[in-house]
């Protein structure tokens, strides 16, 4: 990678994979890997409903190196600091500070961005919420498998990172898989909403 390419603006061309393409991308991948964002909600309602800007991978912080060597000569950049308006780019054998949970990747400095990889917290067996460390589940019940093998988020927890800035896009998420969550899945989510997010809209129509 070249010294002009060190730090780009967090913006640009996106040309967002599909998660059929995201698991094409990561077949054989040695660690475990997750669609979030928008598209796992559509992956659990089992239909496509609204437009995305990009497409979001969850990956664990602890398997980095991993990640990194699977992409080998892609174009890797990280958010730091978090939620700024400049990327800086990720080399192969540099680390990920702890802070930094957000990287755009591309194939080629003259491609779009097509994969954001977002980097969560694992606790030996556990997930570990980034947002509030009180919030865990079992890695084993973090993801679910749609009718093709293809991993995804679980919608209540997918709903949990939502819940903080609900935005138009995030309401609109809610609406459309509440009625495809069972019991257990509301009774979860409503958990982690009043444990880290007292008093949250949402709470209303959750079965508790």
């Amino acid at each position: 990678m070249s010294d002009a390419n060190t730090n780009v603006p967090a913006q640009g061309r996106w040309a967002p994979l599909s998660p059929q393409g995201v698991a094409e991308l990561l077949a054989g991948a040695d660690f475990p890997w997750w669609i979030a964002g928008g598209y796992a909600i559509e992956l659990a309602v089992g239909e496509t409903y609204r437009e995305h800007g990009d497409l979001d991978v969850l990956v664990l912080h602890r398997d980095q190196a991993r990640v990194r060597r699977h992409f080998g000569g892609w174009d890797l950049f990280l958010a730091d600091p978090p939620g700024g308006k400049t990327l800086h780019a990720w080399p192969t054998g540099r680390g990920v500070p702890g802070r930094v949970h957000d990287v755009w990747c591309r194939r080629a400095p003259d491609e779009p961005w097509s994969v954001q990889l977002m980097l969560d917290e694992a606790d030996g067996d556990e997930w570990v919420s980034r947002q509030d460390s009180r919030i865990r589940r079992p890695l084993a019940r973090l993801g679910r498998l749609t009718s093709t093998g293809i991993p995804y988020l679980s919608p209540e927890v997918q709903l949990f990172y939502k819940a903080k800035n609900v935005r138009e896009k995030d309401q609109v998420d809610f609406d459309r898989v509440l009625p495809h969550l069972d019991t257990g899945q509301q009774a979860c989510l409503a958990s982690a909403l009043e444990l880290a997010l007292p008093g949250h809209d949402w709470l209303g129509r959750l079965k508790r």
